[in-house]
């Protein structure tokens, strides 16, 4: 038994170990996988003390309440189900993964490797991680289905306000931000997407906020009203979600 342990410990010390590291590719920010043979150092308990360690602790959260969202969340399984009908079957062990982000980072979509980022160490709630997915997820599908092209920021704007539409805003949430308030409740949605849209653009590509304003002005009155494929704008604290989830059934999303 010791000469077995002994050769699983000298294996965990010489395993492979593939890491991403955050690039921008074409004014995009993307994470390259770099695949290299490292040796993991050993832990002091002082080392644990000064709270190293807890990386990996946190990166298995994040991969269960990924997992726990693909089972059970409907606006998560809707979006399998979607990207499975356009030929882009998601594979959880392929086309997700938690990992170490900036700070101000909550995911990310990345189209060269065609996966979807979770940052463990920022996103830490069930919910926050069901918003990430399904954020994300829309990107991969507009990547799949709508042919995207992350170089030109019209497309981007685009992706950028189906996201927001359909996986973030609602009047409470543009209240919170302070896009909305009780008298201009007909434009808060809209002014809640815009919000949104604009500072995930600024965040992805290098560009002024003139610019990004410019691009998603011109591609809203297209890109706001197209729901696919959730269907339907999501309110908080109501049964839009599940409705949404019922509806894919008569498009041929299958998530099984």
């Amino acid at each position: 038994m010791k000469r077995k342990f002994q050769r699983i410990k000298k294996l965990n010390l010489h395993k492979q170990t593939l890491q991403y590291m955050m690039t921008e590719v074409n004014g995009v920010m993307t994470y390259t996988q770099t695949e290299e043979n490292q040796q993991i150092p050993k832990l002091l308990f002082t080392d644990y003390l000064k709270g190293k360690g807890k990386e990996n602790i946190a990166k298995i959260k994040c991969e269960r309440n990924v997992y726990k969202c693909i089972k059970e969340s409907p606006l998560v399984k809707l979006m399998m189900g979607a990207l499975k009908a356009s030929g882009c079957a998601v594979d959880i062990r392929r086309h997700i993964a938690c990992e170490e982000c900036a700070p101000t980072v909550s995911g990310g979509y990345d189209p060269i490797l065609n996966q979807v980022i979770i940052c463990h160490n920022t996103t830490t709630k069930e919910g926050i991680v069901q918003g990430v997915l399904t954020h994300e997820m829309i990107h991969m599908f507009d990547y799949c289905q709508n042919h995207l092209d992350f170089k030109n920021i019209d497309h981007l704007a685009c992706t950028e306000v189906r996201a927001a539409n359909l996986a973030h805003c609602s009047f409470i949430s543009a209240w919170i931000n302070g896009d909305a308030s009780p008298i201009n409740i007909k434009e808060a949605h809209q002014n809640c997407v815009k919000s949104k849209a604009l500072s995930s653009v600024l965040a992805a590509r290098n560009v002024t906020k003139l610019e990004a304003i410019d691009a998603i002005e011109r591609v809203f009155p297209k890109c706001y009203p197209d729901l696919e494929p959730i269907g339907r704008r999501i309110r908080r604290n109501s049964a839009d979600m599940y409705k949404a989830y019922k509806e894919g059934f008569y498009y041929g999303y299958d998530d099984s």
